[in-house]
């Protein structure tokens, strides 16, 4: 499984970025391989507008299969993620990755849909 976490830093010490399409970066884990990668999310702070399509679109690009955020994806992202089935955790805004992976693990997070 994979898992995208919109951070603000790129290891497991870093704080989940509670934005979802501004989010200062992505932080990609594949569960399987037990690996992390950092994905850029600059093109977002030089647009005005869509960053949230922007942004729904890079995750499936990954294939991630769930994604774990702060605050949430807004409508028009939401939809075309819900649509391809990746599943999004809320509430994890404030903590580092390895905390928002242990809550997810353990159902603590809720489910945007």
């Amino acid at each position: 499984m994979k898992i995208l976490f919109t951070a603000k830093g790129e290891n497991w010490d870093s704080e989940v970025d509670p934005r979802f399409g501004r989010a200062e970066m992505f932080v990609l884990y594949d569960e399987d391989s037990n690996t992390l990668k950092v994905i850029s999310n600059d093109e977002a702070k030089e647009k005005a507008h869509g960053v949230g399509l922007q942004s729904a679109k890079m995750v499936l690009e990954t294939g991630a299969d769930v994604v774990i955020t702060g605050n949430g994806a807004g409508e028009k992202a939401a939809q075309i993620l819900q649509n391809s089935n990746v599943e999004i955790f809320v509430g994890a805004g404030g903590m580092s990755l390895k905390e928002a992976y242990e809550a997810y693990k353990n159902s603590k997070l809720k489910k945007q849909f």
